[in-house]
C-alpha cells in the first residue's frame, strides 16, 4: 500500500483511509476488531473516527466507535506506533453534545480529553473539526441561495476561528494531539484557518475532508486547487456516496441493514431521479469493462489528481476486502474516457 505525506505534516499516510462510523451500531466489536486486522495486513495505516459516531448520529450511540476503537488499542497496544488515528469535535446542533454549544478554544480541549478517555490512547495524530460553526454548503446546501452568505459575519466567524485555533495549539503544547485538520469546509474557510495561523503563530491545518464521489464532484477544480497549493492533504469521504454508487439501491431497493434502511439527519438527499440514471449509466459502464461498480467509484476517486487518500467504509468482511482491492489497479484510459461521458451528463445529480 502506498503511503503518501499527510499535507504539510510529518506523517505518511496510506491511499487508503479506513472510516469507522457504522461500528457500535451496524458492527459490533468483534466486526470492527476484525475490520482493523485486516486493514492494518493490507498495509492501510489511516483510521478515521469522530466523536459524534456511530452513524447515524444519536444519544445512545455517541462515542461508541471511539469506544470500541480504544479497546482495540488496548488489547493490541502494540500497533498503536503503527496507525495515524484521527478523529473530529462535533460542531453545534445535538442537544447531548456540550448542550449544542458552538466550537470554542474550551470545547475543543474538553472534547479532546474525552475522545483520548474514549480511544484509551495519549495522543490523536489528526484532530478535526467535523463542521464549521457556520452554515457550510455541505450535505444538499450547494444549491444557489440555499444559504445566505451576505447576511453572515465574517468578523465574528474570524474571531470563534482564532478561538478554535487557541485552544488546538494548547492540546498540541500539552502532546495531546500531533496536528489538526478541517471536514466540511470550504475555500474561504480553509484561507481563513491558514490566515489566522501564519499571524499569530499558531498551527496549520494539514488535511481536509469532504464528501467527494462520481456524483458529487464539486470540490474540483477550485477547493482542490487550494488544497494543492497551500499543502492541505484532501481525504474524500462517501466516495460510494453511501453506497448509492454500488447499484444496491436501484428501482427502489432497500437491502436489510443498508445505511439507507435508518433515518438520516439531513434526509436522503441523493436519493433524486438524476442520481440513479447517473449510477445506471455508471453500473453499465462497470458491466462493460468487467470490473464491479465499486471498483469503478473508488479507482477514479483515488486517481483524481489532488487526492491523497480516500476514505472508505464498510458493515462486511467482503465489502471491505472489495473496497480495498478497488486501489490495486489504476483504470486505463478507455475506462476513464467512458466515466467522464456519463460525469458531463450527470455533473451534479444531486
Amino acid at each position: 500500500m502506498k503511503k503518501v505525506p499527510l499535507g504539510c505534516s510529518d506523517i505518511a499516510v496510506s491511499r487508503v483511509c479506513l472510516g469507522s462510523m457504522t461500528w457500535g451500531l451496524q458492527n459490533n466489536q468483534s466486526d470492527a476488531n476484525a475490520q482493523l486486522d485486516y486493514a492494518l495486513s493490507q498495509g492501510i495505516n489511516f483510521i478515521d473516527t469522530a466523536e459524534m459516531y456511530a452513524i447515524p448520529p444519536s444519544e445512545d450511540t455517541y462515542g461508541k466507535t471511539e469506544s470500541i476503537i480504544g479497546h482495540w488499542l488496548a488489547a493490541n497496544p502494540q500497533q498503536r506506533k503503527n496507525i495515524v488515528l484521527a478523529t473530529k469535535i462535533a460542531g453545534p446542533g445535538f442537544s447531548y453534545i456540550r448542550d449544542n454549544s458552538l466550537m470554542s478554544g474550551a470545547t475543543v480541549i474538553q472534547a479532546v480529553e474525552a475522545s483520548l478517555k474514549r480511544l484509551q490512547t495519549d495522543y490523536i495524530d489528526l484532530y478535526q473539526l467535523h463542521w464549521p460553526n457556520r452554515t457550510s454548503p455541505h450535505f444538499g446546501n450547494q444549491w444557489p441561495n440555499n444559504i445566505n452568505f451576505t447576511q453572515a459575519d465574517a468578523n465574528e466567524q474570524s474571531e470563534q476561528m482564532l478561538d478554535i485555533l487557541q485552544g488546538l495549539a494548547q492540546c498540541i503544547r500539552a502532546g495531546k494531539i500531533r496536528h489538526c485538520g478541517l471536514s466540511d469546509e470550504t475555500p474561504w474557510g480553509i484561507n481563513q484557518y491558514l490566515r489566522l495561523s501564519e499571524k499569530h503563530d499558531l498551527p496549520r491545518m494539514v488535511s481536509i475532508q469532504n464528501e467527494f464521489s462520481l456524483l458529487h464532484t464539486k470540490d474540483w477544480p477550485y477547493l482542490i486547487e487550494n488544497c494543492v497549493h497551500e499543502n492541505i492533504a484532501y481525504l474524500p469521504w462517501s466516495p460510494l456516496a453511501t453506497g448509492l454508487l454500488t447499484g444496491k439501491y436501484a428501482k427502489g431497493a432497500r437491502p436489510q441493514g443498508s445505511r439507507w434502511t435508518f433515518m438520516q439527519r439531513n434526509g436522503l438527499f441523493r436519493d433524486t431521479e438524476q442520481s440513479h440514471q447517473a449510477v445506471a449509466a455508471y453500473v453499465k459502464l462497470a458491466k462493460k469493462h468487467n470490473i464491479s461498480p465499486v471498483t469503478l467509484a473508488l479507482a477514479w476517486c483515488d486517481q483524481i489528481n489532488g487526492v491523497t487518500s480516500t476514505i472508505i467504509g464498510a458493515t462486511t468482511m467482503a465489502q471491505l476486502k472489495e473496497n480495498i482491492n478497488a486501489f490495486t489497479q489504476p483504470l486505463n484510459a478507455e475506462i476513464l474516457a467512458d466515466i467522464e461521458q456519463v460525469l458531463k451528463r450527470y455533473p451534479m445529480p444531486f
